[in-house]
């Protein structure tokens, strides 16, 4: 082991176009394990216990091997062009924790 830290894309997503935001899951599908990604959850969000939520939030956790692979992941001309039909699609807020 090289010491490097795992890293976890923490995304949270209010889809206000499912046509556009499918457009987007479909150009990235596959993308995020090319830079060694596994999904660890993806859903709807059951209850909010502390502070506000949204109606029909979603939750989107990829853990990476590294920061640099998360990163890498984010820059990659695939996932930029996939970002580029999500535009409008809905709000998402997207969060890096290397551990």
């Amino acid at each position: 082991m090289d010491g490097a830290m795992p890293a976890f894309l923490v995304g949270t997503v209010v889809i206000t176009d499912p046509e556009r935001y499918g457009a987007y899951i479909a150009a990235i599908k596959g993308l995020s394990a090319e830079f060694g990604g596994e999904s660890v959850v993806s859903g709807a969000v059951s209850d909010v216990l502390e502070g506000e939520g949204k109606a029909g939030e979603r939750v989107v956790v990829t853990k990476f091997p590294t920061e640099a692979d998360a990163r890498a992941y984010l820059t990659s001309p695939r996932y930029l062009a996939g970002k580029a039909l999500r535009a409008g699609a809905g709000e998402v807020h997207l969060r890096l924790l290397v551990t």
